[in-house]
């Protein structure tokens, strides 16, 4: 079969994840793969792509590198910042805890996470100093680091306030601040705010900021604040499989989606596209929002007859959270399917009315 005879199927949204590479990192790579050049990150695009996340966050002293994937870049970030015996608050649904096989415990040789129960997903000053004040002593695990998730998992935005109040209850107990953005494109776009203001000038200390949600097809860059921190994390990515040695064809899509602002148009385009759906269904009496809409996901809640029978009606959706639809929009969401998929939820709700 010639490999371009594959039959595409219609557009789910289960998972910003099913997206296809965006026009802006396929091109870049397309550029990068013109001839040979020096392996290992030695290459001109990487040097490019790091010097456009400086030039993005105004932070010309901040340090970055390229990691396959978030759970690698998650994981090697906490390691960064912790010894084994030292451990990490995080909010009970957040991915780091659910959703990354043990990959920061394991890449930390042993660092425990303590999960703060939520209702949004969001952690509060009040729950960090709760789990770090808690104990003291010896025979408990240390408390160096909190991580949030930005969006998150449940979809809703840290306002540039509440990062500010979390930084400063870190800054407080001598805690480090690491912020998860594999959705951090989406963040900015709904605050509307500076990349900077949401991370070092708001206090944190590390960010993940997450490619393959935005419109690549792999790749996660992981961005040090304070140089010092910094210090080996070379060793670390090698060690752990995460240097690569075509290491331009992890950094030169990066070079398309900063330097001509693809990859907020795109964050823009997908959070549109959820809060299209939102408002389509917001009046139907059994299907219920169940977070707030603030950037790329909507969750809904129905009856779970309801929700197998959107699904008998072709459509892909999770309920790993609250038990409700979660769907996720991307670059390349359609508004016409987007469109179609809440007909088919409002022909739902009008059979069972």
């Amino acid at each position: 079969m010639p490999l371009d005879d594959q039959t595409p199927t219609p557009q789910q949204f289960a998972s910003d994840n099913y997206a296809g590479i965006c026009p802006e990192a396929w091109a870049a790579t397309q550029a990068a793969n013109a001839g040979s050049m020096p392996a290992y990150g030695e290459d001109p695009w990487t040097a490019r792509a790091a010097d456009a996340f400086r030039d993005l966050f105004d932070k010309p002293d901040a340090q970055v590198f390229f990691a396959f994937n978030g759970t690698a870049a998650n994981a090697l970030a906490l390691a960064s910042l912790c010894q084994s015996y030292h451990s990490v608050i995080c909010a009970a649904s957040a991915h780091v805890e659910t959703d990354e096989c043990g990959a920061p415990e394991f890449f930390s040789n042993g660092s425990k996470l303590l999960v703060a129960p939520t209702e949004n997903g969001k952690l509060t000053p009040a729950a960090v100093r709760a789990l770090a004040t808690g104990r003291s002593d010896i025979h408990f695990p240390k408390v160096r680091v909190v991580t949030i998730t930005q969006p998150t998992e449940t979809g809703q935005v840290y306002t540039l306030a509440e990062i500010r109040a979390l930084s400063a209850a870190c800054r407080d107990l001598g805690l480090r601040l690491h912020m998860d953005g594999a959705r951090f494109a989406n963040a900015c776009a709904s605050l509307g705010c500076a990349p900077a203001d949401m991370t070092w000038r708001a206090g944190v200390d590390l960010l993940c900021f997450g490619g393959t949600k935005n419109g690549m097809a792999a790749g996660e860059a992981i961005l040090f604040f304070d140089p010092v921190l910094a210090e080996d994390f070379g060793y670390r990515c090698k060690q752990a499989g995460q240097l690569a040695s075509k290491m331009r064809f992890l950094s030169a899509p990066w070079v398309g989606m900063l330097e001509g602002g693809a990859w907020l148009r795109h964050a823009g385009h997908a959070n549109a596209c959820a809060r299209r759906l939102a408002e389509a269904v917001a009046d139907l009496p059994d299907w219920r929002a169940m977070f707030p809409v603030e950037a790329n996901a909507v969750f809904l809640a129905a009856d779970p007859e309801r929700l197998e029978a959107l699904r008998a009606c072709g459509w892909r959706f999770y309920t790993f959270i609250g038990g409700g639809a979660r769907f996720m929009f991307a670059w390349d969401s359609d508004p016409a399917r987007v469109d179609a998929l809440a007909r088919d939820i409002g022909s739902l709700s009008r059979r069972a009315a």
